[in-house]
């Protein structure tokens, strides 16, 4: 130690160098570092989801989560290997090693659901991997707000129809977000309520009512025909885009007469089926959204860049609807880093106040407070 404080004496240029090319790669290193509120401490996880609309919990455990634990327990560098099991839903949640890294765990899993599909029952649900996300990925959360003058315009079943194809397929593809999910509101379906007399008069059975909806609801391609030096495609357009082409569709044939759609069924809009709902500032329901962050980005960056494509959204939406934040993560983040910078200046000023009382010396107290911002560049250099 005493060679140290001797060799810093002797060679003040060398100190002050060194000193200055640390602060500067601090400043440097403070400008590149992912920022965020808090740390996150999600260890090297991926979780396997199954749904199936019509299984109970016991079956879903039995026929679902079962067959995929047994798949992932032979993976190499498993931690941990557990589960959850509801009513029409499992998650599996496998725990790598963290020097594995976050995309060979995916890779290895991808080869094993390929086994597991095959020793869970046909219908019962695919097994599918979650976003490549952590706990603290939550970084946006937004409501579709109406405006008084058109609340009566839009129906939850339009704002959830705005929501999932016209505002989540903007937000898609932002560096940094991995997915956008949809909350509240109404699935919209087109269903057919069959009158189950007329079928039955009629002898026409629910399985032909299905069958003709599905081979009347496709795109045909043919070949080409050439006519001097052009090429005309032959396609068959048979996609149903509304209603009354359901209502006009061909189920059967009695006596030379077809049986529509339209004769033995209601045709009409619907919604799939919930299992839950969203209220905001009650107003009854509403329809939010929610920004996942990709694991590892830079959360900072990621909200400047999910709030600049918000404002651009802003300006397509229909007339009366806005997006109204509801989460920001930037907010806590701007607290969290104004808290550090308010801790850094009061410490500062705390030490020069101490030592100008005990030591009377002004150099002297402005040396000793300098290392508290030094040692903030270092620890950032370092990470």
């Amino acid at each position: 130690m005493d060679r140290i404080i001797r060799y810093a004496l002797n060679h003040k240029l060398v100190v002050l160098l060194g000193t200055a090319l640390m602060a500067l790669y601090g400043v440097y290193a403070l400008s590149q570092i992912s920022v965020g509120a808090v740390p996150d401490i999600t260890n090297n996880q991926v979780q396997i989801i199954t749904t199936s609309r019509s299984l109970s919990t016991e079956d879903v455990e039995r026929y679902l989560t079962y067959p995929v634990e047994l798949e992932m327990a032979n993976l190499p560098g498993v931690q941990e290997i557990r589960s959850v099991s509801k009513f029409g839903l499992s998650v599996v949640t496998v725990v790598f090693d963290d020097d594995l890294g976050t995309y060979l765990p995916r890779q290895l899993i991808a080869e094993k659901i390929a086994s597991a599909q095959e020793k869970i029952p046909q219908g019962f649900g695919t097994p599918f991997m979650g976003p490549i996300t952590t706990g603290l990925g939550e970084i946006y959360q937004y409501k579709l707000s109406v405006d008084a003058a058109q609340k009566d315009q839009y129906s939850l079943t339009d704002l959830r129809s705005i929501k999932d194809w016209l505002v989540k397929r903007e937000l898609s593809g932002i560096p940094g977000v991995v997915e956008v999910n949809t909350w509240g509101g109404y699935l919209k379906t087109y269903e057919i309520a069959i009158k189950p007399d007329r079928i039955q008069a009629l002898g026409i059975s629910v399985l032909d009512v299905f069958e003709a909806l599905q081979s009347n609801n496709s795109i045909a391609g043919g070949s080409y025909i050439e006519k001097n030096d052009l090429a005309y495609f032959v396609r068959g357009e048979g996609l149903i885009n509304q209603l009354s082409e359901i209502e006009e569709l061909v189920v059967a044939q009695r006596g030379n007469i077809p049986v529509l759609v339209r004769d033995i069924a209601e045709v009409r809009y619907g919604y799939a089926n919930r299992f839950g709902a969203i209220t905001a500032n009650g107003q009854g329901e509403a329809v939010m959204g929610q920004v996942m962050m990709l694991k590892g980005a830079n959360s900072n960056e990621v909200i400047e860049l999910v709030k600049s494509r918000v404002d651009a959204i802003q300006l397509i939406l229909p007339d009366g609807v806005r997006i109204n934040p509801v989460l920001e993560r930037s907010e806590l983040i701007s607290k969290t880093t104004d808290t550090i910078t308010e801790n850094l200046i009061l410490g500062c000023l705390i030490v020069i106040f101490i030592v100008l009382l005990i030591l009377g010396n002004l150099r002297s107290a402005f040396v000793i407070a300098s290392v508290i911002p030094l040692s903030l560049f270092f620890a950032i250099s370092m990470m």
